[in-house]
């Protein structure tokens, strides 16, 4: 069932965003009198699953859902129809048309697709209002990653200051660290002493290289929330509520210090002591050979979430921001993609997938949905030839220089550039596959 949620989302999503990014070809292409030849959502090859005959527009729905297009008459596109590029050409064909309305015709799929994502985060925060954590609202500090504490952090801190300004919201500071450039943060440590700390210009980099993510986590109560089904604790006899009091006879306060030391432990099993409804016992656990053992515990137990709405004049400027720093922060960790842990970390189908929650809930959908139309707005942009922003450099070029570029080099480029993103797609979905296979094995 969760499965089936999670794929009616993301199919939802796609559809949603393949019809108005199309829509923001098709529009100026009919303003600028250029045939439109067919609207597509998912890909027709040999088969259409629904096809109806509009005036000159074949509009349908194909059997393959890798995105959708529009077939414009005079344009060499995914559908590498050349035939009619060697008839003379038509005023209604793209390729009679002025530049500059060639070039408002290509990028009219990510205006749209950029301005969808502000009118939803408009949308979003005008519906929902925004939650937030400030400083002191959480309540036991930040358990912090090892490679931190040799800049001077400790368990406990409280982050007081990004940069020198407070935070809206301090649980940000993982994302902030690794994107937007921090330099310093202030941190309150247990002992009642403020320090400013200093942070190296390479952090992000840093972190990606030594896979440290989430360096500051917050410190939550030793108590078990869910326990996976079939796993080597629910074997052991571990059920929620399970409040944790020692590992190996160490005692533990925090669900940080309890998974630090299963991690670390080299026992084949593990004593583990926990309280049950005021009742102490003790169980053995045999855990896997990554050392987990299937239970995890929620942040939200260290936290105080606080909540404000806003008016829709207000959420007018809060979407326009979250809208700006979606697309800044999708830039600025496109770079890690051509690292080599980039190239096995891309994900396909099943890793945006399971970016939906499994359960419904409106907001996760279309907080989602914004970031795709951000992401698919800026991929599309890309000057990779079968992009939309291929069409636009070589429409650029031809604007600039006076020249436009033969009909035959397009369609080699075309080719390029469908090869390259066919082999894109099938890294990027087989890394689901092997992640996939890896669970099982």
């Amino acid at each position: 069932m969760e499965i089936l949620i999670k794929a009616t989302q993301f199919i939802l999503s796609l559809s949603f965003l393949i019809v108005l990014h199309e829509l923001g070809h098709f529009i100026p292409a009919k303003i600028f009198k250029t045939r439109v030849e067919k609207f597509y959502l998912f890909f027709d090859y040999k088969i259409s699953l629904l096809k109806k005959k509009i005036g000159e527009t074949e509009y349908g729905i194909g059997w393959i859902p890798l995105g959708g297009y529009v077939k414009i008459s005079g344009m060499i596109d995914e559908s590498m129809d050349t035939e009619q590029l060697k008839q003379p050409a038509q005023p209604w064909e793209f390729r009679s048309k002025p530049a500059w309305q060639r070039l408002i015709i290509m990028l009219g799929g990510v205006i749209v697709n950029f301005i969808l994502g502000i009118v939803i985060y408009i949308m979003i925060t005008f519906t929902w209002g925004v939650d937030y954590v400030k400083s002191t609202d959480v309540t036991n500090g930040f358990a912090v990653h090892e490679m931190f504490k040799d800049f001077g952090f400790k368990d406990g801190d409280k982050i007081t200051k990004f940069n020198g300004d407070e935070p809206l919201d301090v649980t940000d500071i993982n994302k902030h660290l690794f994107l937007r450039g921090i330099t310093t943060l202030e941190v309150l440590h247990e002992d009642g002493s403020v320090e400013t700390i200093s942070i190296p210009e390479d952090i992000g980099s840093l972190m990606w290289t030594n896979g440290v993510m989430e360096p500051f986590t917050p410190r939550t109560e030793a108590v078990i929330d869910t326990v996976v089904v079939d796993s080597p604790a629910e074997k052991a006899g571990f059920l929620k509520h399970d409040k944790i009091i020692s590992v190996n006879e160490e005692p533990v306060t925090y669900w940080q210090e309890f998974t630090n030391l299963v991690l670390n432990s080299k026992e084949d099993k593990i004593s583990v002591t926990l309280e049950r409804d005021g009742i102490v016992q003790n169980l053995l656990i045999s855990p896997r050979e990554d050392n987990t053992i299937g239970v995890s515990n929620s942040q939200l137990r260290g936290l105080t979430i606080q909540h404000k709405d806003y008016s829709f004049f207000e959420s007018i400027s809060i979407g326009n921001s979250l809208a700006i720093w979606t697309l800044k922060d999708y830039i600025t960790q496109f770079k890690y993609v051509f690292t080599k842990k980039g190239a096995t970390s891309i994900g396909g189908f099943i890793a945006i997938g399971n970016i939906f929650p499994s359960t419904w809930s409106w907001q996760a959908f279309w907080s989602i949905t914004a970031f795709l139309s951000i992401m698919l707005g800026f991929m599309n942009l890309l000057p990779i030839p079968a992009l939309d922003g291929g069409h636009v450099v070589f429409t650029l070029f031809e604007m600039i220089t006076g020249r436009k570029p033969n009909d035959k080099f397009l369609e080699y480029a075309q080719i390029t550039g469908f090869i390259l993103l066919i082999a894109l797609l099938l890294l990027a979905n087989g890394n689901d596959v092997v992640k996939l296979i890896s669970k099982f094995f």
